[in-house]
């Protein structure tokens, strides 16, 4: 068994995600195939296997057991996942790129935003995050110029999380919202 590569070491995969199964020496038993709505992945001799909320280390040991058991001495597995279909977040307001993008692991406010290409000219400081925590939907409001001095921490965004970047002509319409939510460098709600 090898280690998956570190991009995405501890990211949990799930459903709809595709993954690059490869068997060392064993062209027939590689396969890329994409998870499944029930969170499981079938291959050759080892059938069905739950694959989601596992990251992609522990899908190589369960398959590394499985063959190893009953058909390869000392199998040599690799999974890596080539698409990031399950987890995402939705970047919007002022980024030069608004969109739904996916979450290959652990990420920070300021990195979810750098992947929509960063802030437009017109953009301000304040970037508000909507979260669902408990069925129930909680926000917080941060200041991106704190966080970039240090004077603030880079809060990490979750699967599902909306980061809306307040802008100029935004401001009237969020001002009563965003005035509401304290500022603050962690969430406490959402942790």
């Amino acid at each position: 068994m090898s280690a998956s590569n570190p991009g995405n070491a501890g990211y949990k995969i799930g459903p709809m995600d595709v993954v690059e199964v490869s068997v060392f020496q064993v062209p027939e038993l590689s396969k890329t195939i994409q998870v499944a709505a029930n969170g499981t992945i079938n291959l050759p001799l080892t059938g069905e296997v739950h694959a989601a909320g596992k990251t992609p280390r522990d899908v190589e040991r369960d398959l590394t057991e499985r063959l190893g058991r009953d058909y390869l001495q000392s199998p040599q597995v690799n999974v890596y996942i080539k698409e990031y279909n399950s987890q995402r977040v939705t970047v919007d307001g002022s980024v030069k790129k608004p969109g739904v993008y996916p979450l290959r692991g652990p990420a920070t406010l300021l990195q979810v935003i750098a992947t929509a290409d960063g802030f437009t000219d017109t953009a301000d400081a304040s970037v508000a995050i909507f979260r669902n925590v408990n069925g129930e939907r909680s926000a917080a409001k941060f200041d991106v110029g704190d966080i970039r001095s240090g004077k603030a921490k880079d809060p990490p965004i979750v699967e599902g999380d909306v980061v809306v970047v307040s802008n100029s002509a935004m401001k009237e319409s969020y001002q009563a919202l965003l005035k509401v939510l304290p500022v603050t460098n962690f969430f406490v709600p959402f942790l």
